[in-house]
């Protein structure tokens, strides 16, 4: 993914930057950090979660290797919630099919918030191509969120006049950072199958969220372009 290439080039020049100059005290930007900005809600979006919980409510059997996709990657609460629901009965080996993941759900409360069972019985109906097709998809795109928002911190660094070059370094790194727990996600996500893992089938409802791409890498400013 292109936008895994400029963090790595990124971390290549704070890591040279910073034997230029020494520590010193405070070594961390006082600088405010812009607040994350909400989750992308577009109806591209929501229709590969709904797709996922759809496909994975058919093939439960692949839930359990799709440990690499969280609650915090769905854009839509009720979708996130709706995985939890799919997590737990297949952990408990529950037989899955959309009368228990209602079940599971009016469990755990989600039916109060105003969500009506046929609609959810709706939603969970039409499966289409693999669980593991969207679900990456749908990680792509959390990951490309995190990605962006990292990169506004560190832009704020480069724009406060009060930054030392030493501080924009710690201030850099410590935000990369963040980036990686989502990163070793989307590589257990993106690795190559085992042979005794069944095919995947491809996905032909909704066209392919791609990432930004560049010609170029990054230049050597503390800036990630999406």
């Amino acid at each position: 993914m292109t936008v895994l290439g400029q963090a790595d080039a990124l971390s290549l020049y704070l890591d040279e930057l910073g034997t230029r100059f020494a520590p010193h005290p405070s070594s961390l930007p006082r600088t405010p950090l812009p607040s994350a900005p909400p989750r992308e809600t577009g109806e591209e979006a929501l229709d590969e979660e709904r797709l996922l919980l759809s496909t994975a409510t058919a093939h439960s059997d692949e839930v359990k290797a799709m440990r690499w996709l969280q609650p915090g990657d769905f854009t839509h609460p009720l979708h996130a919630g709706l995985w939890q629901c799919l997590v737990a009965l297949t952990r408990r080996d529950t037989p899955v099919d959309p009368v228990t993941v209602l079940w599971e759900a009016q469990h755990r409360g989600l039916l109060s918030t105003g969500a009506e069972p046929s609609e959810l019985l709706d939603l969970l109906a039409g499966p289409v191509g693999s669980p593991e097709s969207w679900g990456e998809r749908i990680l792509q795109r959390s990951l490309l969120q995190v990605a962006h928002h990292i990169g506004r911190r560190i832009e704020a660094f480069t724009q406060d006049p009060a930054t030392t070059p030493y501080q924009l370094v710690v201030g850099s790194r410590r935000a990369l950072a963040d980036l990686t727990a989502v990163r070793t996600r989307w590589q257990h996500a993106t690795s190559p199958a085992p042979e005794s893992r069944p095919a995947r089938t491809s996905a032909t409802a909704a066209p392919r969220a791609s990432p930004p791409r560049t010609t170029a890498p990054p230049p050597p400013t503390a800036r990630i372009s999406r």
